[in-house]
């Protein structure tokens, strides 16, 4: 069973979108999916789906571990789908203990599928770098805003060094180490893994051999959502760039989807976006990305520079012609009267707000930047 569990750094970035509709995708191409809402606390996987949510949900589950797993897995009106639900009404639900975690672990990787797709919750609390970590192959969703880019980043750091405590047993000379520089804070030590890999290695190599291990087994991979423009895609080679640089980790590019209000439409319609409209530029694009995961090997697979690169090129081509595409399409929509001048103007206003958002988002980041800066240097 190929799983996916698919996460991100911050809400508000298209993370659960992107979970369904490539669900839907992978049952329209005839694989058995199951789609698991993990995101507890807030869930709401149902909705987008169009799914009437019963009674047995994961909340329920973790209240009576005695309940049969197979009551929680719901057959859906899509051909192929079944469904877990989440649980956004039960007190506690996003806070697992560790044996919650490897309970429901352990069910979620009994079901009978060709395809777990796993909505995790925003964030990067322990229990969503844990089940992130079920697969080595997990999918990070994106924007071009700057908060999100840098938390996506931070995300992969902390799943990084969580990796790290799972490989160094408590009592080794690395876990100590590892020890000794959280208690020291976030200084620049923690934030550059090649430098701290070299000194474990020196003082632990079996620890450092059993961490390698795991690191070559880490493969994920980015999804970058809500995109005005093609210039935008260019944000994700800042989330490469830090990864290789800081943390030794190659993270291939599936593909870029643009910022669409049809989302909206579809989900006050109860439908996924791939079925609600399935010719358009955003359920394109999601069809491409699954089309690319489906090509992809299952396990862990040797990944080059130069396949790297090539994901991230084709991803900004990608970018370029489904601008294009994008504008026709609204000039379709314009010359058929289903969009007016007026909404139009609309979708530039909001669009407009959103792009001061990221610019004053921008103007602060820099500013705390520059004073953090300043301090590092006081004599």
């Amino acid at each position: 069973m190929r799983v996916i569990p698919i996460a991100s750094g911050k809400g508000g970035v298209g993370k659960s979108l992107a979970a369904a509709n490539l669900a839907v995708a992978f049952a329209q191409a005839g694989k058995r999916v199951v789609l698991a809402d993990m995101d507890l606390g807030a869930s709401n996987l149902h909705i987008i789906i169009g799914h009437q949510k019963p009674g047995a949900s994961i909340g329920a589950l973790l209240n009576n571990p005695k309940i049969d797993f197979s009551e929680l897995v719901a057959e859906t009106d899509i051909p192929n789908l079944r469904f877990i639900p989440g649980d956004a009404e039960i007190p506690g639900t996003a806070n697992l203990k560790a044996s919650q975690r490897n309970m429901l672990a352990r069910r979620l990787l009994s079901v009978d599928a060709d395809i777990l797709v796993i909505d995790l919750g925003a964030g990067t609390h322990q229990s969503i770098l844990d089940f992130f970590l079920m697969s080595g192959q997990g999918i990070i969703v994106s924007s071009p805003a700057v908060t999100a880019t840098l938390n996506a980043y931070v995300f992969l750091k902390n799943t990084v060094f969580r990796l790290m405590y799972n490989a160094f047993k408590r009592g080794s000379p690395a876990y100590a180490y590892l020890e000794q520089i959280r208690k020291e804070g976030s200084g620049l030590k923690m934030l550059y893994l090649p430098k701290m890999l070299l000194d474990i290695e020196t003082r632990d190599p079996p620890s450092f051999r059993k961490f390698k291990a795991s690191m070559d087994n880490f493969q994920p991979r980015l999804i970058l959502n809500m995109l005005d423009s093609p210039g935008d895609a260019e944000v994700a080679l800042k989330i490469r760039r830090s990864c290789e640089a800081y943390l030794g980790l190659k993270v291939e590019h599936l593909g870029v989807m643009y910022r669409d209000s049809i989302q909206d439409i579809s989900l006050a319609s109860r439908l996924p976006v791939v079925l609600y409209k399935p010719n358009a530029v955003l359920s394109q694009a999601i069809y491409r990305i699954a089309d690319k995961i489906m090509q992809m090997p299952e396990g862990p697979s040797p990944i080059t520079l130069g396949s790297v690169e090539d994901s991230y090129q084709e991803a900004a081509m990608e970018a370029e012609i489904d601008f294009e595409s994008r504008k026709e399409y609204v000039e379709e929509l314009l010359h058929s009267g289903m969009l007016s001048q007026g909404e139009l103007i609309e979708t530039v206003k909001s669009q407009q707000l959103e792009i001061n958002k990221i610019k004053k988002e921008n103007v602060f980041l820099k500013h705390k930047l520059a004073k953090a800066v300043n301090q590092g240097f006081k004599p």
